[in-house]
């Protein structure tokens, strides 16, 4: 019997903001695969699934190391691929948990892709994303009318970010922890710092709301750090 893979996105933090199907999957799993990038991590996407976990689940913490492509993946992901598959090929249902959504900026693309051909069910089950999550946490519309919203990586090349602010009416910056002195910078220069605000951790007991960027020292910002920006008033 052949096993059921999913990608399951369990949202920015809050353990209620899973979905009834998500919720439903993980309590159903025979195996859970918590993801990390670093050994010294814990899986924060298994601790914001935890309350749904039957007793007698398993689950494999693997690390994922950080990739820009499928091409240029490590041993350890090939090993980590043969690990899912084996569980597969033993009829067991694997869910693998990712932070916000499967398919927005997740780990969960590049298994996806490496598991698609191999002849088990595939299923993804969508999440919330943190910038809508951050959007409702502070009252803010993400974008309304004819507004333009961009989702900007603020890992992209300074030339490529300047076209889309120069453009863009609100922008959602993500990844900023790497670069946050430049991303803040790159605000100001195209009218968006007077009306900019980062949240790191949405949703979990340590979240922190900054709306005044320029107090923030760029060394304490963490991998789950969000702006949200726009060229007029927020509010």
């Amino acid at each position: 019997m052949s096993g059921i893979f999913y990608g399951v996105g369990v949202g920015p933090g809050d353990p209620e903001l899973l979905t009834l199907k998500a919720v439903k999957v993980i309590k159903a799993a025979d195996v859970i695969i918590a993801p990390k990038t670093e050994k010294k991590e814990d899986s924060i996407a298994l601790s914001i699934a935890r309350p749904y976990l039957k007793k007698n689940v398993e689950i494999l913490r693997l690390v994922f190391p950080m990739v820009n492509n499928v091409d240029t993946l490590t041993d350890a992901w090939l090993n980590n691929k043969n690990s899912i598959l084996a569980e597969l090929k033993a009829g067991k249902k694997v869910v693998f948990l990712t932070l916000g959504d499967p398919m927005f900026y997740s780990t969960y693309m590049y298994i996806y892709r490496l598991l698609k051909d191999s002849g088990h069910e595939i299923q993804t089950v969508p999440g919330v994303p943190a910038f809508c999550a951050i959007g409702s946490r502070l009252g803010q519309p993400l974008a309304e009318g004819t507004e333009v919203l961009s989702i900007i990586p603020a890992t992209m090349q300074e030339d490529e970010m300047d076209k889309i602010l120069s453009l863009a009416d609100n922008v959602v910056l993500m990844k900023v922890y790497k670069n946050f002195t430049q991303v803040v910078e790159k605000l100001k220069q195209h009218g968006f710092g007077d009306n900019a605000v980062m949240i790191s951790k949405c949703g979990l007991p340590d979240e922190q709301i900054n709306y005044n960027l320029d107090e923030v020292d760029g060394k304490q910002v963490t991998y789950l750090s969000t702006i949200l920006a726009k060229k007029r008033k927020l509010g």
